[in-house]
């Protein structure tokens, strides 16, 4: 599922069990901040067992279903990008162990004769540090008094602080964890105020940007272009290119053409930070920013950018983007990142201070072309004219992008938009 994403939320179970599953059939459905996929069966057979109910969070590499084939083999389904292994035969009963083994490590507090507890439940336990005590003390509101995910997060919101956790010798420096809560929940609102729930989507994109900050050293340089030349030349020529190809050339693909060559010229931009070292990218795989109807974000990827010619690069801009908005990407499409561009002119605004995209280290921001009052130099003296310009923004990780190769890199991408040949064919 991509090299950022350890976990995905469960959506929705498409079988139930004693279903029969055909291969390739989708069998549930997975959402992450990135896209939301299905996850088919590679084999034809009969569900048996499924290990995660609907909104639970599942790690990358657990099992979450268990499928029997017609020749009696257990096949267990994993959130990894194959999702099927098949086991021998002789190997049963070494998977049912392994199973319970994956059941006792998901579950930190177990159900009791008493009390049953879902495995969404018992995961929101153990991410939150509650005690199987503590679980058993909570007044469930579900059926037959079971304590439901409204339950246990009410319940989180007024724990009480533990004095033993907290240092005899010295006052915290910071607000526990329990404090800010309260801080929090303290707001109070209006008869006349909305509350709108945050969509899944919404939540994991807040915790992306939010981890990014925490992650990089973000610093921002910024440049003005004068991109007349492409705006006379787009206008030119938009008409019969949209004849011969039957697509639409917009600016972006020939920004993107221009970032690509920047980060051939710049390779250093063209990184990753692992464990304390980096990872210089072989390929040129700009990421393009794309804004969906509910408001959220997805960045599709274009792969190999540096080796698509303009026309090459139009169609694959406006396929990503088209699909993009109805929903149709494939996990496969938003994987492997090196670089993202970001339009931000397309809301109006001038210019604008990106996030980082994990663990990319840059991110360009496209500001609105306007036109504008400018000094033009002629061999026959400096006068005022109409341009069209632009504003690009540029953030970038400072513990490995200093800011002579933030701005160089930047540099580079302006020349190359303000050297282009008015008079090009594709």
């Amino acid at each position: 599922m991509g090299e950022s994403v350890a976990e995905a939320t469960l959506t929705a179970w498409l079988k139930d069990i004693g279903d029969k599953i055909d291969a390739d059939e989708p069998v549930l459905e997975i959402a992450t901040d990135k896209v939301d996929s299905e996850v088919p069966s590679e084999v034809e057979g009969v569900l048996v067992q499924k290990l995660f109910e609907v909104d639970a969070i599942v790690e990358v590499g657990q099992t979450i279903a268990i499928i029997e084939t017609d020749a009696d083999t257990a096949v267990v389904t994993t959130f990894t990008p194959e999702v099927v292994q098949v086991s021998e035969p002789n190997e049963v009963e070494q998977l049912e162990v392994s199973i319970t083994n994956i059941q006792e490590d998901v579950n930190v507090v177990d159900s009791n004769d008493n009390r049953f507890y879902s495995p969404l439940v018992r995961n929101i336990a153990k991410k939150e540090g509650v005690t199987q005590a503590q679980l058993d003390s909570i007044q469930g509101t579900g059926k037959d008094g079971r304590v439901t995910k409204k339950d246990i997060l009410a319940y989180l919101s007024h724990r009480p602080v533990d004095s033993t956790e907290k240092s005899q010798d010295q006052e915290p420096l910071f607000e526990t964890r329990s404090q800010t809560v309260s801080i929090v929940n303290s707001l109070t609102s209006s008869g006349e105020d909305e509350i709108i729930e945050m969509s899944r989507m919404g939540k994991l994109v807040s915790k992306h940007m939010t981890d990014s900050l925490q992650t990089s050293a973000h610093v921002q340089s910024f440049i003005e272009v004068d991109v007349t030349k492409i705006w006379n030349w787009r206008k030119k020529i938009k008409e019969s290119f949209m004849a011969r190809e039957g697509e639409n050339i917009t600016f972006t693909p020939i920004f993107m053409e221009a970032i690509a060559y920047a980060l051939s010229v710049h390779p250093m931009l063209n990184i990753s930070i692992q464990d304390g070292k980096i990872i210089k990218r072989k390929n040129i795989n700009i990421g393009m920013a794309t804004s969906l109807d509910d408001g959220n974000l997805i960045v599709p990827v274009i792969k190999n950018a540096d080796q698509l010619n303009l026309v090459g690069m139009t169609k694959r801009v406006n396929d990503l983007a088209l699909r993009a908005r109805t929903n149709h990407l494939k996990p496969d499409d938003i994987q492997d990142g090196t670089y993202t561009v970001t339009n931000v002119g397309g809301f109006g605004s001038i210019m604008g201070t990106p996030i980082i995209n994990q663990p990319q280290v840059g991110i360009l921001a496209l500001g609105a072309i306007r036109k504008v009052p400018a000094v033009i130099e002629t061999s026959e003296g400096d006068f005022i004219g109409i341009r069209q310009k632009m504003f690009l923004s540029h953030s970038y990780d400072h513990r490995v992008v200093n800011g002579a190769l933030g701005g160089q890199f930047l540099k580079t991408v302006k020349d190359y938009l303000e050297a282009w040949d008015d008079k090009r064919i594709l």
